[in-house]
């Protein structure tokens, strides 16, 4: 999400996906919170207006529900990033492909591009 308000080349294998007009594309609490704690902490630097910057590409936004919560209960022990089960959790309750560089979803059975 950050890469591709960025303009980085690194998620153009994506960006056709992402700008499809037939395609709904989510961006999940998940990955804010997250953000906002790194970007708290100094860890990351992002835009001050994140939140109205999503809209320039029409993302819809996935709230956290108590059925994705208790999704994460259903994954193998892959390993104990907890943003990234509830990510994981997420994408297999709303059969939703993760757009991610990180291949750990692969070991999810998850669909995913980048």
């Amino acid at each position: 999400m950050l890469w591709l308000l960025e303009g980085d080349p690194r998620v153009e294998g994506a960006r056709a996906a992402i700008e499809d007009a037939r395609t709904s594309v989510l961006v999940s609490a998940v990955c804010i919170w997250e953000v906002a704690i790194k970007s708290s902490l100094g860890k990351l630097r992002v835009p001050d207006n994140l939140p109205e910057r999503l809209d320039e590409f029409a993302f819809e936004r996935l709230p956290v529900t108590d059925a994705h919560a208790w999704e994460v209960r259903a994954l193998p022990p892959i390993h104990n990033d907890p943003f990234d089960r509830l990510l994981a959790a997420q994408a297999a309750c709303e059969r939703a492909t993760i757009v991610s560089a990180d291949t750990i979803f692969d070991a999810y059975g998850l669909t995913r591009i980048w």
